[in-house]
């Protein structure tokens, strides 16, 4: 042993290990042994130098293999995990560095790193910012462009990353995001975000007609309408800028069931809001929930009093689309539109009202094969809605009763007395829309009147098929009972 425990002389010791003694000495005891020793008593007995020398009365010895078997075990085990951690590590530098160097021999000059932090030039971590929407960009080619600004676009050959593009290119095209003073990040943000961080499309439900897909439609036709009316010459940015939100923000979050149902069935939105226009100031709500969010905020660089007049105009906007409100708009507008006046604000207002009732409605503008789709939908919605009130014990509307309507007379009705006079009021402000907006819509008024035509011709021949069956069917009995008989 080493100098400190040279004066003492080596012992005979006795152990007795699995029941049997051995006699073990004489040793010098070796400090730190994987073992420990009892007297007979089971008294533990210290190992080291000054250990007293036994009689055969031998001391209990318990070896620690298990123990420490399964403790080195972990600790290689520990060893390998950490050794492949350095060695991914290593790998992952020489991947980021090769990258570096790359994207630095392409650029010429500092690197733009994608991540969420920004990085100096010599690669320190400088300063954290937030994550940039991750929906893949979706770049637009010129016929896109082009068609963007036409009411026949087809909605209907776009995936939700491609919508949210065409979206984002709006505000830029209409020089929204410089009037604004966006930051396009919170741009690209407010359109993919909302309150709990899912992409904001999520906000509208996957109902059958009341979807994200039916947020661009109106959004997409309020762009057109912009192009094609020319309000670029007439109407302020500001005034755009509220149009564009108001039309992307308008059905926020609808359940698939309209005012009428959320009355009678006292819904929890409509003991909230009174039983006035339930669903629209809900739209509202949530709207302005997400411009809550300072990273969605796109009006957040807007003067704040200036922002408080926005944020009144887009509630007006919305809360214009209820259809229970419809006739008293128009009336409105009617008795402007002859005399209108452009510097006049309550006409500006007025005519604000009056295009985002035109675009929330504006289908039946669309070509017949891009429209048609958008009536199976609005039944199907009606249907589930009028399923349910008769479950639940409420009123049923007929146009809403899946045993009362068919397309052509859900859609007669609406073209003849609802679209085609609201679009012809417009056109006496913007005569430019007859011949691309008004015009589809007495088309479309005449494809489902002959379509009318058509079921109201074979509901009366149906009764009549059926005589004609059951007498040729009588007069084959009648034979073949005769040649029987004969």
């Amino acid at each position: 042993m080493g100098s400190s425990s040279s004066s003492y002389a080596p012992k005979t010791i006795y152990l007795d290990v699995d029941g049997k003694v051995q006699k073990v000495g004489p040793i010098s005891v070796v400090m730190n042994t994987a073992i420990m020793m009892v007297d007979p008593e089971g008294a533990l007995v210290s190992i080291d130098p000054t250990m007293p020398t036994n009689s055969p009365k031998a001391f209990r010895i318990n070896e620690l293999k298990t123990e420490v078997t399964n403790r080195l075990a972990m600790l290689e085990k520990r060893v390998e995990l950490e050794g492949l951690k350095v060695v991914e590590i290593e790998k992952c530098k020489n991947d980021l560095k090769k990258l570096r160097d790359e994207m630095a021999s392409r650029g010429g000059g500092r690197v733009n790193c994608p991540c969420k932090y920004n990085f100096s030039d010599d690669g320190k971590k400088v300063t954290p910012r937030r994550d940039v929407p991750s929906y893949p960009k979706y770049t637009l080619s010129q016929e896109t462009i082009e068609a963007l600004k036409k009411p026949t676009f087809d909605v209907w050959h776009w995936e939700h990353n491609e919508m949210l593009s065409c979206l984002e290119y709006m505000y830029h095209d209409l020089g929204l995001v410089k009037e604004f003073n966006m930051n396009p990040i919170t741009l690209k943000r407010w359109l993919h975000v909302n309150i709990l961080h899912i992409p904001m499309h999520m906000n509208y439900r996957n109902n059958p007609f009341h979807n994200f897909r039916h947020c661009f439609c109106v959004s997409q036709m309020m762009y057109g309408m912009i192009h094609l009316c020319n309000l670029q010459e007439k109407l302020t940015l500001t005034d755009m800028g509220i149009l564009m939100t108001a039309a992307v923000c308008h059905d926020l979050d609808h359940p698939g069931y309209n005012n009428t149902y959320q009355i009678n069935a006292r819904t929890e939105l409509a003991v909230r809001y009174n039983d006035i226009s339930p669903l629209e100031n809900h739209h509202c709500a949530v709207a302005f929930q997400i411009l809550s969010l300072p990273e969605c905020n796109i009006f957040a660089n807007v003067d704040p009093d200036a922002f408080k007049q926005i944020r009144q105009a887009i509630i007006t906007l919305i809360l214009a689309t209820d259809m229970a409100r419809h006739g008293e708009i128009l009336d409105s507008f009617k008795q402007k539109v002859d005399n209108f006046d452009f510097t006049n604000e309550e006409h500006v207002t007025c005519l604000k009202m009056v295009l985002i009732k035109c675009c929330d409605i504006s289908n039946e503008v669309r070509p017949t094969e891009v429209a048609e789709p958008w009536v199976d939908c609005l039944l199907e919605e009606y249907f589930m809605q009028s399923d349910r009130e008769k479950s639940e014990g409420l009123p049923v509307a007929p146009f809403m009763d899946r045993d009362k309507v068919t397309k052509p007379t859900a859609q007669i009705g609406f073209i003849k007395f609802v679209l085609i006079p609201m679009f012809e009021t417009v056109m006496k402000l913007f005569p430019q829309i007859e011949e691309i907006m008004v015009q589809p819509l007495r088309d479309s008024r005449d494809h489902y009147e002959e379509l009318k035509q058509i079921d109201d011709a074979m509901t009366e021949v149906e009764p009549v098929l059926s005589i004609s069956l059951s007498l040729s069917l009588s007069l084959s009995l009648s034979l073949s009972l005769s040649q029987y008989m004969c």
